[in-house]
């Protein structure tokens, strides 16, 4: 499978011809979303939810569809019938060769004064996890963590522990359009020395092979 690294949250997922997108916000390329066969959004959040990239995707390929909470899914479903998925804990699908399962429930604590929204992490072919915006831990073995490392609701402390608490293989930073490259060294020491796995990052556009 080929891994990309999108800016910020974004990542796109590639094998046999067929590509899966998760969460092109509106810090992401503008074209990050388009050619997916597979569109999964863990909430709502502009950084993660970006509606006008969303409905790019879905034009340019007429056999494109999108599973994610409902607070989206009612953005999208009137313009797009048939092809917007409502998911939650719990739930699994298939979708273009892709097995994916939803793990997780809420978005991580930012405020007690902000209302939390729902969150969903999805596991990709029993391998790769990304959480959206929580700390939520599967069920089940993770090879690849898509790491939220820098975010209004987390600390440090907390993306390292939670590195610890999934045990994956190995750990790619997203969630990281707030992180200044004068604190970049900082994270990548400190979650490398003490998180307990392979720890990696891409650069926007770059690519890998898992």
């Amino acid at each position: 499978m080929k891994l990309t690294k999108n800016t910020h949250a974004c990542v796109r997922l590639e094998k046999d011809g067929r590509a899966l997108v998760i969460d092109p916000g509106m810090f992401t390329e503008e074209d990050a979303a388009l050619g997916a066969d597979v569109l999964l959004v863990t909430h709502e959040h502009a950084d993660h939810f970006d509606e006008g990239r969303l409905r790019a995707a879905l034009e340019a390929n007429p056999a494109a569809e999108v599973w994610t909470p409902r607070s989206v899914a009612e953005q999208l479903t009137a313009a797009f019938p048939g092809r917007i998925h409502t998911v939650g804990h719990g739930d699994a699908f298939t979708a273009a060769g892709f097995d994916v399962q939803v793990h997780g429930e809420l978005h991580a604590v930012i405020h007690p004064d902000i209302p939390r929204v729902t969150n969903v992490g999805f596991l990709v072919d029993g391998a790769l996890f990304h959480p959206g915006d929580a700390l939520t831990v599967p069920d089940r073995p993770v090879e690849t963590l898509f790491l939220p490392v820098m975010a209004p609701w987390n600390k440090i402390s907390e993306v390292i522990d939670y590195v610890r608490a999934v045990r994956p293989t190995r750990a790619y930073d997203v969630h990281d359009a707030l992180l200044t490259d004068l604190a970049r060294p900082i994270y990548d020491g400190q979650i490398g020395a003490l998180g307990g796995t392979d720890h990696h990052r891409l650069a926007p556009g770059e690519s890998v092979r898992l």
